[in-house]
């Protein structure tokens, strides 16, 4: 398969990237290496690919730049797209919000109109488990209500579902959004909490939690969401016959298009999950418990019958391997 990843110098990226060249497709990525975090970390992917797993034909542009992206789409013309560009971070969306809706609105209009220009057999973007904002009626169902973001990434998630439906409605651009759940593993962002909880207490250094350590996260394991999403490509979505316009599903669409969640489903309290990354780090955190941060979400939790029902697949890494596996590439990278 011809397949085109953006974001591919990113976590989730690289992990697509390295899996689809081991299993023999031809992979063009798109990066635009900002400096959210590490750009070394993220040249280190990109060589970690090259070392591993074949010929990634790398662009380094941002998709905000309409013109070139459209260049690479008409030079390369993929069969299947994998959207994981995007400005990420719900507290930076605080502080920064104009980088949102440069890259994941102006961004993804640009993808979405690429896969017009060039059509696509299936285009499968990362939305979030952020969009369930202040739902807390917890497994998260991809048909509850996401109407009530509580952070402007959480907003930008949230738009990309409804630009997606109006394009795969307008074009019949086949569209699936992927709701992660906070996704950990080798090579993870270091704003994520994995990589601040680790460094925090192989350093020595105050270990922030806030809540006071009481949120519960679905922490999902990195080869689980690359399985899914390998098992995906091949599976894009049809018109819904049986949806109806009367009673409307929020998950699916009488046009080619579908939301699913992806998570482990085991979802853990912040202070046991500190307790696995002492054990395997070989060291006491010292906490400092803090209030609730605006913008946070008490719990998440994901109901994933769908996507188990549709690639005969389900998330199966548990908290205490995928940790092990975290914290042993942790010391081989950092230390």
């Amino acid at each position: 398969m011809k397949i085109l990843i953006t974001g591919v110098a990113g976590f989730i990226g690289a992990h697509c990237a390295h899996r689809l060249l081991s299993a023999g497709h031809e992979i063009v990525g798109i990066d635009n290496f900002n400096n959210y975090y590490s750009v070394q970390l993220k040249k280190d992917r990109i060589n970690w690919i090259a070392t591993q797993s074949g010929d990634l034909k790398l662009h380094s542009q941002d998709i905000g730049n309409k013109e070139q992206t459209l260049e690479i789409f008409s030079n390369f013309r993929p069969d299947y797209v994998i959207h994981l560009a995007a400005q990420a971070g719900v507290r930076y969306s605080i502080e920064n919000p104009d980088a949102y809706l440069e890259s994941n609105l102006k961004g993804f209009l640009n993808i979405l109109e690429a896969c017009r220009a060039f059509p696509v057999k299936h285009l499968i973007y990362a939305s979030s488990s952020s969009v369930y904002g202040a739902n807390q009626s917890t497994p998260y169902d991809i048909d509850d209500g996401v109407n009530h973001p509580l952070s402007l990434y959480a907003a930008t998630k949230k738009a990309n579902e409804l630009m997606a439906h109006s394009y795969s409605h307008l074009y019949k651009i086949p569209c699936t959004g992927l709701r992660f759940f906070t996704v950990y593993g080798p090579w993870g962002r270091p704003d994520m909490s994995p990589f601040l909880f680790t460094d925090a207490i192989q350093s020595g250094k105050k270990l922030k939690l806030f809540n006071y350590g009481n949120h519960q996260r679905d922490f999902t394991y990195i080869d689980d969401i690359v399985e899914s999403i390998t098992r995906l490509l091949q599976h894009p979505p049809q018109t819904n016959p049986d949806w109806d316009a009367k009673k409307p599903a929020p998950s699916t669409s009488a046009a080619p298009w579908r939301i699913l969640n992806i998570g482990g489903s085991q979802p853990i309290e912040l202070l046991n999950y500190v307790a696995l990354i002492e054990r395997f780090m070989g060291k006491k955190a010292e906490l400092e418990l803090l209030p609730l941060q605006p913008g946070d979400v008490l719990a998440t939790s994901a109901e994933t019958k769908q996507l188990e029902s549709l690639i005969n697949f389900k998330p199966m890494v548990s908290i205490e391997k995928g940790l092990e596996h975290y914290t042993n590439w942790f010391k081989s990278y950092y230390l």
